[in-house]
């Protein structure tokens, strides 16, 4: 479930509208005004207000409802996007980007990428670029034929190749963070000694 809300206090509500440019949200009422807020995908989950003995459910995007201390929560309504983004804007901004993920697919029983992989390559470092993340993941996996300890081996490999592709381009080794699975881990679930080439791959999480 992905949901974002938010407790404003009144103070800060009334200096975000003063300084918001129009159009400018109504004035506040006293208390604390909780909104539920889309994630990046514009989705939400639901929360559920209780006070003095009330529940008050939200579970639509901008939805909101004002509580003060000791009493109910009010009615929910329903603010405008340009009033979420008066209110909430500037601690949306500040808000860290759910990380980037990304899968490159590998030869068969080899640590070279196939063609469509390499060309991904671009966007991958294109985001890390975008983003100066402070850690990449990158996770070696294998199909489930041959050996336990070979596929280790070899995903490993594929792992420390993709690591290798990024330092050249100018990533920090520091935020490498350089793992394998071998076949323990299948992206598609398949009995053991099956050749299927999504699982031979590494995932890359840009945080």
């Amino acid at each position: 479930m992905n949901r974002r809300s938010f407790v404003l206090p009144v103070a800060v509500l009334l200096l975000t509208a003063a300084c918001a440019t129009p159009p400018k949200p109504p004035p506040p009422p006293p208390g604390d005004v909780i909104v539920l807020l889309p994630d990046d995908q514009g989705k939400t989950g639901a929360i559920v207000v209780s006070s003095a003995g009330v529940e008050r459910r939200l579970d639509r995007p901008g939805q909101t409802v004002t509580v003060e201390a000791g009493s109910p929560p009010g009615l929910p309504t329903v603010m405008s996007g340009d009033e979420m983004q008066a209110i909430a804007g500037p601690a949306l901004a500040a808000l860290p980007k759910p990380p980037a993920r990304f899968i490159l697919y590998f030869e068969h029983d080899s640590a070279d990428l196939t063609k469509d992989s390499q060309a991904l390559l671009q966007k991958v470092e294109g985001t890390i670029r975008d983003r100066a993340p402070v850690d990449i993941s990158v996770v070696g996996h294998t199909d489930t034929v041959g050996k336990k300890e070979y596929n280790y081996a070899l995903s490993l490999k594929r792992a420390r190749a993709v690591a290798s592709i990024l330092r050249r381009k100018g990533v920090d080794p520091s935020v490498l963070d350089i793992t394998s699975h071998g076949k323990d881990n299948p992206l598609i679930p398949t009995g053991d000694q099956v050749p299927e080439p999504r699982n031979r791959r590494v995932e890359i999480t840009v945080r």
